[in-house]
Parts: C-alpha cells; structure tokens; sequence
C-alpha cells in the first residue's frame, strides 16, 4: 500500500479553527498594534519586526541578528516577550502587539523607561527597546521582581556594551515605581 498523506477531509472548519491559506503573494493582516486596530499587506514570509518597520514605520524595535539570538527586536505578543525577528507577522493575525513605541502615555514615560534614565541603563541604546520591554512583560508577571528575576527576564537580550548591572537595577527600581 502506497503512503498516503494525513486525512484532512474530516477536520470540521468552524469559525473556532479554521484552516486559511495564505500566499504566495502579499495578505491582508489585522492585528492591534500598541493598543490602535491596524490592517497591512504582508507577504506571509514576512517577519513581524519587518513589518513593524517597513509597513507601520515603527522603528524603535532594532533590527540587529536578524537570526534571534540577541534580543533588539523583542516587542509583546498577547503580553508575551518575543523576538520579533524571529516571528511571522501572519502568526499575530488578531492579536495585541506592544512595541517600544507604545509604552509612553500622555508624554509620561513608562515606569521601566525612567527606571532606565535614572539608573544610566544604557549606553549605545541598541538593546535598550528590547530589554525594557522584556521588564515590562516581567513586571506584568513579577510585580516586584528580585535581582534574579530580572537577569532572568533579560537573559535573552544581549547587551555589547556591558551596562547589566545597570539594567538589572532598573529592572528592581521599576518595580518598586509601579507599586
């Protein structure tokens, strides 16, 4: 008997789970990006950070590795860390997307954001949007994270310039700011 492929005749398409092909060419996308309702046309390869970039003009989420190993383009999915880069911007289709840009509200900073200021977190700035927005997801979790929590939070998010005592320490005051 020949092989044969899975069986999908059966699999009831409601409206809970449906099964969408997309491609080859350019989709239209809905997706809320920092709390705003956006639709764009992407091709289904297409990252979410290049769409951030390229299609919103949100440029605060840094393109570095482009391969997910340094953490610059984390942004929030649904209140999750994620590497932008690493991620298909089809995949967020419905969902909450939080970038850098979205984090300051009514020309205030976010707690995180002056936490980083005043604790000097930062020197060149290249990581700086991905690591606070990995203590933003944390804060939301741990409101009162320890040192430990943070150097876990940020554990993905490469800093070439070496300012982790800094950022670990924002990350610590931060929490104590929302409280």
């Amino acid at each position: 008997m020949a092989a044969r492929g899975p069986n999908i005749s059966n699999v009831p398409l409601t409206s809970a789970r449906r099964v969408v092909l997309r491609g080859p060419g350019a989709t239209e996308l809905a997706l809320t990006v920092n709390g705003e309702a956006v639709t764009v046309q992407v091709p289904p390869r297409r990252t979410l950070l290049d769409t951030l970039r390229e299609a919103l003009a949100l440029t605060g989420t840094k393109k570095v590795c482009d391969e997910g190993t340094c953490g610059a383009c984390t942004v929030l999915v649904d209140g999750r860390a994620i590497y932008s880069c690493m991620t298909l911007a089809v995949t967020c289709e419905g969902k909450r997307v939080e970038t850098i840009e979205g984090l300051a509200k009514d020309g205030e900073l976010h707690p995180v954001q002056r936490a980083f200021i005043d604790a000097d977190a930062f020197q060149c700035g290249f990581c700086t949007p991905g690591q606070i927005m990995s203590i933003v997801a944390l804060l939301r979790e741990t409101p009162a994270p320890t040192e430990d929590d943070v150097r876990r939070a940020v554990a993905g998010n490469l800093c070439r310039c070496g300012a982790y005592p800094n950022i670990v320490s924002a990350g610590v005051n931060a929490g104590k700011r929302k409280r």
